[in-house]
């Protein structure tokens, strides 16, 4: 048994990205931002100037938290502090935070998006749903949810990724799964698109919070 096999896979992936941190994203964009980008094309005309958001996995905050803090009170959440020590010098706006998203504990709605670019799949299987509900939860009534989430099942983890000499841990459920982990959370979902990467790929997802219509005459009164 390897090391990395014995440590928690949270372990795995904070200490993965706190090795990695500047080879996997510099604090200059490249072209590998492009996609992300165009992502936020389609996300950020939805949202009202100085709108509240939440980046979950925020990385070093190139370039979602960069963009987003532009317009919005923007709040950076992961797991390793080396990546947020980055973010804060890269996005001195922005507020961030050093934490376990599945311990997270935020206001109910009291964000207008969140956003979760690759890092759910971080986190192991049986925690995704409770964080999928407590992301519907802390959004507004008629808030979003842009996120990528695994388009086939597959949980494991690959030694020496990126060439860091360390471990990284993955916990993808398939698409369909996702898709009523987020239904049972409040969240309809608006659209889903396949990101091929390699041979395989994730699946992209924007959903939106909407109000039954109890909770809707519930809040008239």
């Amino acid at each position: 048994m390897s090391t990395s096999d014995a440590l928690d896979p949270k372990e795995i992936v904070r200490a993965g990205y706190d090795l990695i941190s500047r080879i996997y994203r510099g604090d200059e964009e490249g072209e590998e931002c492009a996609h992300y980008h165009a992502w936020l094309d389609e996300l950020e005309p939805l949202l009202a100037p100085g709108a509240p958001v939440l980046d979950l996995g925020c990385g070093c905050g190139v370039p979602v938290a960069r963009r987003l803090a532009r317009r919005h009170p923007l709040t950076g959440v992961d797991i390793s502090p080396v990546q947020i020590e980055r973010a804060r010098q890269n996005v001195p706006t922005a507020h961030f935070l050093c934490a376990d998203m599945a311990t997270l504990d935020l206001a109910p709605q009291s964000l207008a998006a969140v956003v979760s670019f690759y890092t759910i799949i971080h986190l192991p299987l049986d925690e995704q749903p409770a964080l999928l509900r407590n992301i519907g939860r802390w959004l507004q009534p008629g808030g979003y949810l842009m996120a990528t989430v695994g388009h086939s099942a597959w949980t494991g983890q690959e030694d020496g990724w990126l060439g860091g000499g360390n471990a990284m841990y993955w916990s993808h459920a398939g698409e369909d799964t996702y898709l009523a982990w987020l239904a049972a959370a409040g969240l309809t979902v608006l659209w889903t698109r396949f990101v091929p990467e390699g041979v395989a790929g994730h699946t992209l997802i924007l959903a939106q919070k909407v109000e039954s219509t109890a909770e809707a005459q519930r809040t008239q009164r």
